[in-house]
């Protein structure tokens, strides 16, 4: 649990004063939820019975074989509900929605992954539910806003700046200024003020727990490396937190983009480009340009091109007890393909950042260890930027022709 909010120097509560009743509303009522045995237990229910958890520990004989170092395992979360690790936390939020006498949940969303979760509880919950997406993120993943659509969710195309998940942030804030009495904010990541930050993370936090028992089940130890993209934060903290101060390594795998220029890349690590900043209702490290303001940035993968990072991420970061790495856009797209050939499994393009990192270091290691690669979400949505990746006319001559049909 934090202090005030805060990890380190990073986290606590920068939000107008309007906010402050309903955030302290919220803490009093999250508080009280974690401590109270049958929320927990209808919270587990839910991840059961609706999600599907706990999801597999799959090994990967074929792909150990062809990198030759480390065995390799993945953490299957592309096999929750929605297919992504977002369930976790949208189950746990939805229900403290209602614990709280909420009847309508925003969400900001960025590959559409967080929006399709929420969608989906809230139709499961009898909730009224609006999401905002950048226009450019609606543009390369609508599939998802088809499916958020469907469930009944309102989507609001976010114009304003680079028309990103930051600017869905910024404007859900807005929304949530001048609707608090009734709505609840159910972000995505575990970033912006407290509690969201402990919260995301806790609700993820079933991933990391159940990989040490599935870990001890079948080959009777912890794994040497675990290895999970890093947007925002919310995959990676609940895949790492529960071995935060064990002798597991733990590796973040940021979006390396197209170069280390401003704007090419979302690295809050390892660059000179972010620094410490204020905004969107905490402190963290921000990509920010020569005047402080929020950089622009960019990745193949719609989940990954957040400016900021999540406070515990960066002080786990400055504590030495996470390591970063990036993988850029050409790396991120030979893992899929690779992991695709050599597994029969199709990872997101988030997720696929976590291989690249994790297959480039397992073949340095030993046979004997055991790294562990979080696959926080399936490749389904990006079939358009991967077909368009990997140049594939004949699927660019099917959508022509599909479209072309009256």
């Amino acid at each position: 649990m934090s202090d005030q909010g805060y990890f380190g120097q990073y986290g606590g509560s920068f939000i107008p004063e309007i906010l402050y009743s309903s955030q302290q509303e919220l803490l009093k009522h999250y508080r009280e939820a974690m401590a109270d045995p049958s929320f927990i237990a209808s919270v587990k229910k839910e991840m059961q019975e609706y999600s599907g958890r706990p999801t597999p520990l799959t090994f990967c004989p074929n792909l150990t074989k062809q990198i030759g170092g480390a065995q390799i395992y993945l953490k299957r979360e592309d096999l929750n509900h929605s297919g992504a690790h977002k369930m976790n936390n949208v189950i746990g939020q939805g229900l403290l929605t209602k614990r709280m006498g909420k009847k309508r949940v925003i969400a900001e969303t960025g590959a559409g992954q967080h929006g399709v979760a929420t969608a989906l509880i809230s139709a499961r919950l009898g909730l009224e539910c609006t999401i905002y997406m950048g226009a450019k993120d609606i543009a390369r993943q609508y599939p998802n806003v088809f499916w958020m659509k469907q469930l009944g969710a309102t989507v609001i195309p976010v114009t304003t700046g680079s028309q990103t998940l930051t600017d869905a942030l910024d404007e859900a804030l807005r929304d949530w200024t001048s609707s608090y009495e009734d709505t609840h904010y159910l972000i995505g990541t575990s970033c912006g003020c407290e509690p969201f930050p402990e919260m995301v993370a806790g609700f993820q936090s079933v991933i990391g727990e159940e990989v040490k028992e599935q870990a001890m089940a079948q080959f009777g130890a912890m794994p040497d490396k675990i290895y999970a993209c890093v947007g925002g934060g919310s995959n990676a903290c609940g895949i790492m937190l529960p071995f935060v101060g064990t002798d597991t390594e733990l590796i973040g795998v940021e979006a390396g983009g197209r170069g280390d220029g401003p704007g090419d890349h979302a690295k809050r690590f390892n660059t000179d480009q972010a620094k410490f900043g204020i905004s969107q209702g905490y402190a963290t490290k921000f990509l920010q340009d020569d005047q402080g303001q929020l950089a622009p940035t960019h990745s193949i993968s719609a989940g990954l091109d957040y400016v900021g990072v999540s406070p515990i991420l960066a002080d786990l970061g400055d504590r030495g007890l996470v390591r970063m790495t990036s993988a850029n856009d050409e790396e991120v797209i030979a893992a899929l393909k690779t992991l695709i050939r050599a597994e029969g499994i199709i990872p997101a393009l988030e997720s696929s950042h976590a291989v690249a990192g994790g297959l480039r270091e397992a073949a340095k290691l030993d046979s004997s260890q055991r790294i562990v690669i979080n696959i926080s979400g399936r490749g389904d949505k990006d079939i358009f930027t991967i077909a368009k990746a990997l140049d594939d006319k004949p699927f660019n001559e099917f959508l022509h022709s599909y479209l072309a049909q009256e």
